[in-house]
């Protein structure tokens, strides 16, 4: 017999889970799969359940805590259960960032929707994917473990305005240094003049 998964429940283990210093250990967890859960992360960062948005942040901070990305599948993970939840794009929105340093020697810091703050780098890699019929750039940063935040569009603006073009593989491409690490956006033959 199976009992099905509640906000209640998940909320009262995460919030247990959550007592320590710094994030819950989701990854060392695995519980049994418990179905799915009537929740979704919409691509502007806005958590719903049953087709309601969460309206207190310190619960959707909480929820946050204990999400995982196993494959392409979404879960709230606690230690006595695992859920799936649906996720439209990207589970974060990077809704800031600060930049340190020039050149190869910047780095990028990006501030997250839910409060996640990440350094760019080899260890949290930059990458933009491209709509194929409209050309238009998805930005996304690496969070965590598998996690990544939607970089959104005044952050991606004022990132292009730093910039450079650099060689990769024999290719001339604009992109973004950080961390010692150089991501690629868009060939630098494909910009508009």
């Amino acid at each position: 017999m199976s009992v099905k998964p509640s906000t209640e429940s998940l909320t009262a283990a995460a919030r247990a889970a959550s007592k320590g210093k710094g994030l819950p250990p989701v990854h060392l967890w695995n519980p049994p799969f418990c179905g799915d859960l009537d929740m979704r992360i919409a691509r502007d960062g806005t958590w719903f359940y049953q087709g309601t948005p969460i309206g207190r942040p310190e619960l959707v901070h909480l929820f946050s805590t204990i999400l995982r990305k196993d494959d392409d599948k979404y879960f709230l993970v606690t230690p006595v259960e695992k859920v799936g939840i649906t996720v439209d794009d990207a589970p974060f929105v990077a809704v800031d960032f600060e930049v340190e340093g020039t050149g190869r020697d910047q780095v990028l810091s990006f501030t997250t929707n839910v409060g996640d703050y990440t350094k760019a780098g080899p260890q949290a890699p930059i990458r933009v994917e491209r709509n194929a019929e409209t050309g238009e750039p998805s930005p996304y940063v690496l969070v965590r473990a598998n996690l990544e935040a939607l970089i959104d569009r005044k952050s991606f603006y004022r990132l292009i305005d730093l910039g450079t073009h650099h060689e990769v593989e024999g290719q001339s491409w604009f992109g973004l240094w950080s961390g010692g690490e150089f991501f690629p956006v868009i060939p630098s033959d494909e910009l508009p003049d």
